[in-house]
């Protein structure tokens, strides 16, 4: 696996990418990092996190402009378009029982049955909660408090199919819904996104380097599920 950090340059974009970039739209964002991977034939071959940059890494970059963090099977070909592509291999060595800080950004989802459905229904964590509340009642504290509780059992699952533990409860932040509308005729893609940091304990090394290469939960296509990770 590589990890790369992808710089874009304003200048060489088309209009319609300039505003799918500083607008985080996140389709169009993954069409054009897929620019990256021209000789790539298979099907999505890496995840993406979209941040912004904060001029604090002593290089002298702007402020506010987009900064995207891949993680790919193959390298990342720099094209013009990107201002900078920097890549190294990722292959960290983990064992068992070992802390480890992260940051993720994730599509948490629930599948529920649906009287009368033959498959389940797949919703949103943090929305199934807030329908328990009477709507008088949404935006009170009690709703919010459940809201986050359900989104942090979400990730505890994903540990527990995953190789780890959460060593304390996540911070949640960064609750936002999207909707995609679609060319043709049909309803509007909507997924919602939220981000947590913390620290997790590694139970099962390989189960949690294989989860890294996946990515948690769904909608990885948008820009969810890659899971950034240091020594604590």
């Amino acid at each position: 696996m590589h990890l790369s950090r992808v710089r874009v340059d304003l200048n060489g974009l088309s209009r319609n990418e300039l505003f799918a970039v500083m607008g985080g739209e996140p389709y169009g964002t993954h069409q054009l990092l897929w620019r990256l991977f021209p000789d790539y034939t298979g099907l999505r071959p890496f995840l993406f996190r979209q941040e912004i940059e904060d001029g604090a890494d002593g290089e002298g970059r702007c402020k506010g402009l987009p900064l995207f963090y891949l993680l790919s099977e193959q390298t990342p070909v720099a094209i013009p378009g990107f201002l900078d592509v920097e890549s190294k291999p990722f292959a960290p060595r983990l064992d068992a029982g070992e802390t480890l800080a992260f940051r993720l950004r994730a599509n948490p989802t629930v599948a529920r049955r649906v009287d009368g459905q033959k498959h389940s229904v797949r919703s949103d964590v943090l929305m199934h909660a807030k329908a328990a509340f009477a709507p008088d009642q949404r935006a009170s504290q009690e709703c919010k408090d459940a809201m986050d509780a359900a989104a942090r059992q979400w990730l505890a699952g994903q540990g527990e199919k995953n190789g780890f533990v959460l060593e304390e409860q996540p911070e949640v932040s960064g609750y936002r819904q999207h909707s995609l509308g679609r060319k043709r005729q049909g309803k509007p893609i909507q997924f919602s996104g939220v981000d947590y940091t913390g620290t997790l304990e590694v139970i099962d090394a390989q189960a949690f380097m294989a989860s890294l290469a996946q990515g948690l939960g769904r909608s990885k296509a948008f820009g969810f599920g890659m899971m950034m990770i240091r020594r604590a």
